[in-house]
């Protein structure tokens, strides 16, 4: 039977791309790429010339991986040779072993990668949050292969130096990543395979490093990488131990303190987890600053209003003394004059800040959180449950996620966000710091949403909101600007990143 319709939908790949074929992605993707920068350069030269391929290959490198090459060539890094690499001595190695908190649950990580796989040609590599490997075992012969390409102990294993990885792609995007072959950016790399599962401190949900196996591209597994992240998981597991085994022996300090102190009180450790209370409802976790508490005695906390702060061992003394409006939300006083400020210029920790008539408060950010705030902050008029779903996973259809963490959001922020449609209060001052490179917006963000962003504020059509732009100068006309640019808090800006705003009486429930 004649088909009369046209396809609209390309058939899904079942098989996993050979190493040949993701050459040939890699090759056509950065002569395309250097093709369409000559051709803005070169007026004369069309914008298609130059590009690779003949529309048969229909393989095109996975966004993760996009994102990084497009980042490494705007970077100027040279596929073939890479940059200077940085190489600790063993001093400085051993100092980031003891500081990473890591070296505890080696045993673990050693138990369930390296036995589990002792006939496979495989390295394991321990790294820092700042990409530095600190521990690397594995088969002999292996490791002189990857002494050849500068993968040692000590070695700093970053995009910007040795490009897109398994391990600086998990440390970037926070979540477990396969670089196979042509997937790395630099040539000498392609005959490598590497799967990388980021490791977070379960007390503060900070990054502090990475488990990575790999091996030669032509061995590849495909449980290793089921099996880094079972690992990464257990090494969080184990950290957790620890940190239970900590509270119970401040707990234990604590309780002669509580039963002297006059009025409600509580201990909390290092990362705001609640260890003992007295006269207090029960508290999981007060929301620390991003660098702990210093400076003055009171401090505003979100939930118990102001408290009298008092070291304790490895811990704090929190007495309040002018409680809050009882419900875990921010008092009314709080809210007058407040003014927001979402810090996303580290890419491993985002932060937010809030200041108000009654002081401020400030604390990191899960990533879920940080996407949700960026995209209420581009889009001030508000947006609807389903919109915002759409903007973070692609499906409108994801309301019931969407809402639950807005629920969260708002047990501290109370007032401060508003909703049908949610949107931040319109006296609220927001400002939102975001990296020198737009590519470093958010790396671990896979939402359509914030790769829009990202795409848009490179190509300077907006910017985020409380950006500051120098105002050209009139004597150089190649600074002259023809129109002023939105910020990217007005509707118009917006429409390019993320789903147009309804108005209020569009979202009919919370």
């Amino acid at each position: 039977m004649r088909q009369t319709g046209r396809q609209t939908r390309r058939p899904e790949r079942r098989t996993a791309p050979t190493a040949a074929e993701l050459a040939k992605v890699h090759d056509r993707t950065l002569a395309g790429a250097a093709a369409r920068e000559a051709a803005r350069e070169n007026t004369q030269q069309p914008a298609g010339t130059g590009t690779a391929g003949n529309g048969q290959d229909l393989l095109e490198p996975r966004p993760e991986i996009g994102d990084s090459w497009e980042r490494l060539r705007r970077l100027g890094l040279d596929p073939d040779s890479g940059a200077a690499a940085v190489h600790l001595g063993p001093a400085e190695v051993e100092l980031r072993r003891r500081a990473s908190g890591l070296e505890a649950v080696m045993p673990v990580l050693r138990e369930t990668l390296i036995q589990p796989v002792d006939q496979a040609p495989l390295i394991l590599a321990i790294a820092d949050a700042e990409g530095h490997v600190l521990w690397q075992e594995g088969e002999r012969g292996l490791r002189r292969s990857a002494d050849r390409i500068g993968f040692l102990i000590g070695a700093r294993w970053i995009e910007e130096s040795v490009g897109t990885n398994g391990i600086a792609a998990a440390l970037r995007t926070q979540r477990p990543m396969h670089v196979h072959s042509a997937e790395h950016y630099l040539r000498s790399h392609h005959s490598w395979t590497c799967v990388a599962a980021p490791v977070h401190d379960p007390g503060t949900g900070q990054l502090i490093g990475a488990v990575n196996l790999s091996g030669p591209a032509h061995s590849v597994r495909p449980y290793l990488l089921q099996l880094t992240t079972t690992a990464a998981r257990l090494a969080e597991t184990e950290l957790r131990a620890h940190r239970l085994e900590s509270l119970h022996q401040l707990r234990t300090m604590a309780a002669p303190l509580l039963a002297r102190v006059a009025g409600p009180a509580l201990v909390v450790d290092a990362a705001g987890w609640t260890a003992a209370s007295a006269g207090l409802p029960p508290l999981g976790r007060l929301r620390l600053p991003a660098e702990s508490w210093g400076g003055t005695a009171v401090q505003w906390v979100p939930g118990l209003g102001e408290c009298v702060l008092e070291p304790l061992a490895d811990g704090w003394l929190v007495r309040p003394v002018r409680p809050s409006d009882g419900d875990g939300t921010l008092a009314a006083e709080q809210l007058e004059g407040a003014r927001l400020r979402l810090d996303l210029r580290r890419a491993d920790r985002p932060e937010l800040s809030v200041q108000g008539a009654a002081g401020g408060w400030s604390h990191a950010l899960s990533p879920r959180h940080a996407e949700l705030l960026l995209l209420l902050a581009t889009g001030r008029n508000g947006s609807t449950a389903a919109q915002l779903a759409d903007a973070l996973f692609g499906d409108p259809a994801r309301t019931v996620t969407v809402r639950a963490e807005l629920s969260r959001l708002r047990r501290y922020l109370g007032g401060l966000l508003a909703h049908r449609p949610y949107r931040f209060a319109e006296s609220v001052l927001v400002t939102v710091l975001g990296p020198d490179d737009p590519y470093d917006l958010l790396p671990s963000s896979s939402a359509p949403a914030v790769r829009r962003l990202r795409t848009a504020l490179a190509a300077g059509t907006v910017r985020l909101p409380g950006t500051v732009v120098p105002e050209p100068r009139a004597s150089d006309p190649r600074t002259r600007v023809s129109a002023p640019q939105p910020p990217a808090s007005r509707a118009a800006s917006w429409a390019s990143v993320g789903p147009q705003a309804r108005s209020a009486s569009s979202e009919t429930s919370a």
